[in-house]
């Protein structure tokens, strides 16, 4: 078996290398074609079955050993042959040499292939398997990949030879038609004249919007199987029903009736979902309180006795409660209701592709019929399971606001955005804090530097890090709780944390559970998997927000929840591709980080080129008179160009300060520009403009500058 693997081998590789070497491919352009079109066509008249016969070898070769010229070939024998051979000849040509490609394919390479990453393919197998006859059929009829990547991919797959071979026929045949009559077409060319003529643009016209055409096809044939065995009401009662009055499922809903769409929102807790409640306005109130605290401390700076701060937390806990009433206004029933939503509380879930039940909390139930839904449940606080953690009683961040009482000792069990602003806001306030991350630095998704300068500033807060460690278990006696952790840089080392609560901010999970999802068949990991429109395995269900990914932010759920509900109350009409390339967040640590595009670290994961532009904000006027001169604002731009590919600055107000390189980055406005922009003195916005002039600094043309100097040295009258 293995001497004939060689001996295929050699035979092709000869056969490609011959092809090559005698410059064959000079005969199978459309130059060559048109160049002997009247002798081809004469031989064929004179031997109709012979030139068929060669036609057909010479197809079926070029097809088998994948070399380039098979569209060029198409044309042709619709030239020569005419709309109804021509396709009869192609279809099957084509077909046979894909399917020997397939086969040969197959012979040496796919026993190698799945000896070695088998595993890793089990998921491909298995769907080629359940699904591949159709994936084929998809890929012929819209090519995302060149056939004869197909063929020899197909090859190394479990798709049996016969059911590749009449999926191709099928699906290449459209597209052989269109190119076919395309040749048809090209043979009455024999003046300039003839490339205006009606049939040849019309043909032409074919072949632009036959791919359009396709994947219309294919997403009604996709869609007429997945909704198959549910049956479609006549009639809807809604446009539209939005599950979870969070920050996706708002914006979707005040979308939805701004254009008059009749719209359902259903909520079961309350209205404003996690950032109104128990995100970001609390968490922001909490971090005010604290700030000034920090502030007071720090009074002596600036000429001021003010004492030590009395800190009352139960005091300070209310007036976060306060704030989040004055805003629950904004995200009332009462307000939705007068836009023109429906609102209702209690539990929703999804029974069919259009109907969605939705049950009270005295048990009621009732059935609403839509066009379309969207699901923005959320998310909730991710809790590991630690041996210990449930039986001692634990804080997450929707959990922490019922405090009254500062922990004497909190420790805070992670070292992202939620677990550094908690942690800080609590030091602030009077907790001893210890802060335990299993990865090397706080705030791992930031570059190096950042990470640093947020570590110095909490450690000199009193706040003790413990990096590179991992919690092992929670243990409570008579001496009180401790968190075992384990040095995961030095042996394994464990060590014991003392605290009174534990705040565990590990990340956030999406809420996937009780809404149908597993009964539909939509597919779920982490979140509900959405393509590039957000809509599920269900084209008239959207999903939104943090249910959805990929970012947790409550302004990129606001972002999507446009897309959805254009999406879901326009398509098929229109439909827009969900937007990320210029997402930016903040973490409101002190300093505040806030970036927008790549950073470097993300830059080299993806290996993108770029130059690195940084201005430190303690050269700045108003920051070293706000007493706030630490941090940075780093650029990175292509190189040699002025166009922005992220930005990331930390200091005051960074939160603030990024929305410049937003707006540049979404308008492709470069640092020239920026620079050229008026900024008001002292500001610390003007850090934005300072890092741009460092950058134009860096590419002064320094040869123009040298003939400029010799200028102005003449105009003096120097020698």
């Amino acid at each position: 078996m293995h001497s004939k693997r060689l001996l295929i081998l050699a035979v092709l590789l000869a056969a490609i290398a011959l092809f090559f070497a005698l410059d064959l491919g000079q005969y199978l352009t459309l130059e060559a074609f048109k160049t002997r079109q009247a002798e081809i066509e004469a031989w064929r008249a004179a031997n109709p079955w012979l030139a068929a016969g060669v036609f057909f070898a010479v197809y079926v070769a070029v097809t088998a050993l994948s070399l380039p010229g098979a569209a060029v070939m198409t044309l042709a024998v619709g030239a020569v042959f005419g709309l109804l051979w021509g396709t009869l000849l192609v279809s099957f040509a084509s077909t046979i040499g894909a399917t020997l490609a397939f086969l040969v394919s197959r012979f040496l390479l796919r026993d190698w292939v799945q000896a070695r990453f088998g595993e890793r393919l089990r998921a491909v197998n298995a769907g080629v398997e359940r699904d591949g006859a159709f994936y084929l059929f998809t890929l012929r009829l819209v090519p995302l990949f060149p056939f004869f990547v197909i063929n020899l991919v197909m090859g190394l797959t479990p798709m049996r030879a016969r059911t590749f071979y009449w999926v191709s026929q099928l699906g290449m045949l459209a597209g052989t038609v269109v190119y076919v009559n395309a040749g048809t077409q090209l043979a009455q060319i024999d003046s300039p004249a003839g490339i205006l003529s009606p049939g040849l643009l019309g043909a032409f016209v074919l072949l632009g919007v036959f791919p359009l055409l396709a994947r219309k096809a294919v997403d009604w044939v996709r869609a007429r199987r997945v909704y198959a065995g549910w049956l479609r009401p006549s009639r809807f009662e809604r446009n539209l029903v939005v599950i979870g009055a969070g920050s996706a499922g708002l914006v979707t809903a005040y979308i939805a009736a701004a254009v008059k769409a009749k719209v359902t929102l259903v909520e079961k807790h309350r209205m404003g979902g996690d950032c109104l409640n128990t995100g970001c306005v609390p968490s922001k109130t909490l971090i005010r309180s604290a700030r000034l605290v920090a502030e007071l401390r720090r009074a002596g700076e600036f000429g001021i006795e003010a004492g030590t701060p009395r800190v009352d937390f139960a005091a300070v806990m209310e007036r976060v409660q306060r704030v989040v009433r004055a805003i629950e206004p904004h995200d009332s029933v009462e307000r939705y209701t007068g836009l023109g939503v429906e609102v209702l509380q209690g539990e929703a879930r999804i029974v069919s592709p259009w109907e969605v039940e939705v049950r009270d909390a005295e048990g009621g139930a009732r059935r609403l019929s839509t066009r379309s839904i969207v699901i923005a449940t959320g998310a909730r606080p991710f809790v590991p399971p630690i041996p210990g953690l449930a039986e001692t009683g634990y804080l997450t961040s929707d959990t922490v606001w019922s405090l009254r009482e500062l922990p004497a000792r909190l420790l805070v069990l992670g070292g992202g955005p939620i677990g550094c602003e908690l942690a800080q806001a609590f030091a602030r306030l009077g907790s001893q804090v210890a802060q335990v991350e299993m990865l090397p630095r706080l705030m791992a998704r930031e570059d190096e530097e950042v990470s640093a300068l947020v570590e110095e500033g909490f450690r000199a807060e009193g706040i003790a890090l413990y990096l590179q460690h991992e919690a092992v278990r929670v243990v409570a006696d008579a001496q009180g709780k401790r968190m075992v952790v384990r040095d995961l840089s030095r042996d394994g080392a464990e060590a014991e944390i003392a605290f009174d609560a534990v705040l565990v901010a590990v990340g956030r999970a999406a809420n996937l559970k009780g809404y149908g999802l597993e009964e539909l068949g939509i597919p779920a990991g982490r979140t509900v998997e959405v393509n590039e429109f957000l809509q599920t395995r269900y084209p008239n269900i959207y999903a939104a927000g943090d249910v959805a990914g990929p970012y947790q932010f409550t302004h990129t759920a606001a972002h999507q929840a446009w897309y959805a509900a254009v999406n879901a109350l326009f398509d098929p009409l229109k439909k827009f591709r969900a937007d990320y390339s210029v997402i930016p967040w903040a973490t409101f640590t002190d300093p505040e980080v806030a970036r927008v595009g790549l950073n470097e670290q993300d830059a080299k994961a993806a290996g993108v080129k770029y130059e690195v532009t940084r201005y430190g904000i303690d050269d700045l006027d108003r920051a070293i008179a706000e007493g706030a001169a630490e941090g940075f604002v780093k650029v990175l731009t292509e190189p040699g160009r002025d166009r922005i590919l992220g930005a990331t600055i930390v200091g005051a107000h960074a939160g603030e300060l990024i929305a410049e390189f937003v707006l540049a980055m979404r308008h492709r406005i470069g640092l020239n520009k920026l620079l050229g922009t008026i900024h008001i003195y002292p500001t610390m916005a003007e850090a934005n403009k300072y890092a741009a002039g460092a950058w134009k600094r860096a590419h002064a043309p320094q040869r123009l500058l040298a003939w400029v100097a010799r200028f102005h040295a003449w105009r003096r009258g120097s020698a």
